[in-house]
């Protein structure tokens, strides 16, 4: 990819403010859910299992987890994403984890950004490890060979193609371009020798967009539900910083726009045979639980992580373990020894969540 430098000075401030914007602000959805609050276990008093014996792995892509979580894509192709990647690589590692990096373009336009990706692997020789790319570039005309140098930059386990088409219609210098990226994406699980997995960033995947996904050949769907971060509050503040008054009144208009993940999961599941990964405002481990129990086979988390990597490999840690324990405390009151008993379990599911499934 030929970039200029103004390109390249561009690409590096997007990705360091898109760091600190989620740091220093609220851009989280506003006055709209995940719709995870609609699902409900039954507690079981009679659990007939020790917490001790409970079993939190999985087995994803051949690859296993000790627990249903993935460090979802958060950044690089800043300087200071090489500590907060090696910090979540690291975690990675230890906990017996996946992560994704963040979006891979900027090494591709400038080399001297790839050590602030390939630090994640370094720290974690042994953990799955994805790539990622957005579905902007694939329409803009990315090369296979440009993809090939992405993974083979990380060597990575997988390939994450994200779909933001609200972020880069925001976004004041974006490329809202999708024409053909569906073709993109068939040749791409042609010709790219590992699994490819798509997912949004924060609206959400109807179960018609999954259907073609799944009909293309990918190897998993992260829905990426609304509910979490708003990218189009991201690039609203963005906006605002550069004084583009249009791109404002777009990100305030479209803050909430999407699916509720809980939605997403449960029409993607119902539709296409592939595993789901749920994400999107997932904040504890007894939400990861309910997104098993609709669905999910794996749940992303990203934001709750953020801040934890910009400090130390220690609080991430401490972020996740947390996390597991919630699980885990959840799986004995519903008497799960295993992640596959969750989807088993009783639950009661609300009118509000049942209708986005039964109306759509």
């Amino acid at each position: 990819m030929v970039e200029s430098d103004e390109d390249i000075t561009i690409i590096s401030k997007r990705k360091l403010e898109g760091i600190k914007i989620p740091l220093e602000n609220n851009v989280q959805a506003r006055g709209k859910t995940t719709y995870l609050e609609h699902v409900d276990f039954i507690h079981n008093a009679l659990p007939e299992v020790d917490y001790k014996d409970i079993n939190t792995s999985i087995t994803f892509l051949n690859h296993k987890f000790s627990a249903p979580i993935l460090i979802d894509a958060m950044t690089g192709g800043t300087p200071e994403a090489t500590k907060i990647n090696a910090n979540l690589g690291s975690a990675a590692e230890e906990l017996q984890l996946g992560m994704v990096v963040g979006s891979q373009r900027a090494a591709l336009v400038n080399k001297s950004m790839a050590e602030t990706y390939t630090i994640a692997r370094k720290k974690a020789p042994n953990a799955f490890i994805a790539a990622n790319i957005g579905g902007a570039q694939l329409s803009k005309g990315l090369r296979i060979k440009d993809i090939e140098k992405l993974v083979e930059m990380i060597q990575a386990d997988a390939l994450v193609i994200h779909l933001n088409p609200l972020q880069e219609l925001i976004q004041p210098e974006g490329e809202p371009r999708y024409k053909n990226v569906l073709g993109k994406i068939r040749e791409i699980v042609t010709e790219i020798k590992i699994p490819i997995i798509v997912k949004e960033v924060g609206s959400g995947i109807s179960k018609d967009v999954a259907l073609k996904l799944e009909h293309a050949g990918i190897s998993s769907i992260n829905v990426a539900g609304l509910g979490g971060t708003s990218w189009a509050g991201i690039e609203q503040h963005r906006a605002s910083m550069l004084g583009n008054k249009r791109k404002v009144e777009l990100g305030k208009l479209f803050w909430n726009w999407g699916i509720p993940t809980a939605a997403s999961i449960m029409d993607v599941k119902r539709t296409v045979q592939i595993p789901i990964i749920a994400s999107g405002g997932i904040r504890n481990g007894l939400e990861v639980a309910k997104c098993i129990s609709i669905g999910a086979t794996l749940c992303g988390i990203a934001y709750p992580l953020l801040k934890a990597a910009t400090i130390s490999k220690e609080m991430v840690m401490d972020v996740i373990t947390n996390t597991i324990e919630q699980l885990k405390s959840t799986m004995f009151l519903v008497g799960a020894s295993n992640c596959s008993n969750i989807p088993h379990v009783r639950k009661v599911i609300s009118n509000e969540l049942l209708d986005w499934i039964t109306k759509t």
